[in-house]
């Protein structure tokens, strides 16, 4: 194995996944960026357009069938290795996925093969603990380490910066958290610490957090395009349009991705456990063994909720994330089933045609 592709993250994970002969049969790359209908691939030495081979698409169920940013792919190269073919994704370590925007019920893959998200809040209205839960509902879910960045905090006084520090603290007392400001760089040298070489990171959050700006940051010159925000409600809009795999001076990957205002999630039950630790801990502890911690008499949480050693908001957040996961599941497993209907369906009546047609031959 080259160490080009060390450098990129191919450790000894991937390489005890994939079988000798199809290194011999195949290059080794990692996909660097998404387009509608295409990718950008680099197997180290440089960036490449590729296409998937027709078994792919044709054999896709759903989303998390193609391939997503950070993953690794086995591919060929072609015309003095101008252009590519992706005939299989590696299997991932880790991967970052919510539920697609609005009504549609499916999958959206975020970025694959992450070991460190970086969820991104700004200290203005933008903060948010229920929000911050639900990120890192996902990231547990894919047992990615996460770190919490408050942006902005050259436009917030200490004091307001300490108390918003101590809030997350209190219901997340393990999560690490640092302030930031893209502005007068405080804060930059400790997030560029946090940096270790073939390791891969993600930049979550909302539009106009400064993700974006972060990132240019860390790379020391505008790479990447920015927008401002709004002032009448702090809002930004999308800047990031796409996800992309960049690598820093330092051999860090970071990959930023478009603002996301909605999280829904499916059944992630590891990362709700993970997330809301506490509450878990408390259900050991309901009267009843199929306690839906609602209205039940006996149960552990609502007491904790009514003696104040429970935010209500927190509890509250956890059983409408937990009732969402279950009717996103449910409706997935609908979805997929009417689907499979559908196209047992199509291939029957392509099969009468073609016995219908076959005579007039």
């Amino acid at each position: 194995m080259s160490n080009t592709l060390n450098t990129l993250g191919f450790d000894q994970w991937f390489q005890d996944r994939v079988l000798p002969e199809k290194m011999q049969g195949f290059d080794i790359a990692r996909v660097v960026a998404v387009h509608k209908d295409s990718y950008v691939i680099t197997s180290g030495k440089k960036d490449v357009f590729a296409e998937l081979i027709g078994k792919m698409i044709y054999n896709a169920v759903s989303a998390l069938d193609y391939p997503a940013v950070g993953d690794w792919v086995l591919a060929k190269f072609y015309d003095d290795s101008t252009f590519s073919i992706i005939h299989e994704i590696v299997q991932r370590k880790s991967l970052l996925k919510r539920k697609t925007s609005g009504k549609k019920v499916d999958f959206q893959i975020i970025a694959a093969n992450i070991d460190v998200a970086f969820i991104v809040q700004s200290l203005d209205d933008n903060f948010n603990l229920r929000r911050l839960e639900r990120y890192l509902v996902i990231i547990n879910e894919s047992n990615i380490r996460p770190v919490f960045l408050l942006s902005k905090s050259d436009l917030f006084p200490p004091e307001k910066i300490a108390a918003c520090i101590q809030s997350i603290h209190q219901i997340m007392p393990h999560l690490q958290v640092y302030p930031f400001s893209n502005e007068n760089k405080s804060g930059l040298k400790i997030i560029e610490a946090l940096l270790t070489p073939n390791l891969t990171y993600c930049l979550l959050g909302s539009s106009g957090v400064g993700k974006t700006s972060l990132l240019n940051n860390l790379m020391g010159q505008s790479v990447f395009k920015t927008a401002p925000v709004r002032e009448k409600d702090s809002k930004g809009r999308h800047a990031t349009t796409s996800r992309q795999l960049t690598v820093l001076a330092n051999g860090a990957m970071v990959i930023d991705t478009p603002g996301m205002r909605e999280l829904g999630n499916f059944s992630m039950d590891t990362g709700i456990e993970e997330t809301f630790c506490e509450i878990t801990a408390l259900s050991e502890k309901c009267l009843f063994n199929d306690c839906t911690h609602v209205s039940e008499k006996g149960c552990a949480i609502l007491l904790a909720v009514e003696e104040g050693r429970l935010s209500a908001d927190r509890y509250h957040n956890y059983i409408k994330m937990n009732k969402e996961a279950a009717y996103n599941e449910m409706s997935y497993l609908e979805k997929k089933k009417k689907d499979k209907q559908f196209g047992k369906q199509c291939k029957a009546v392509m099969r009468q045609n073609h016995g219908k047609y076959s005579n007039l031959r």
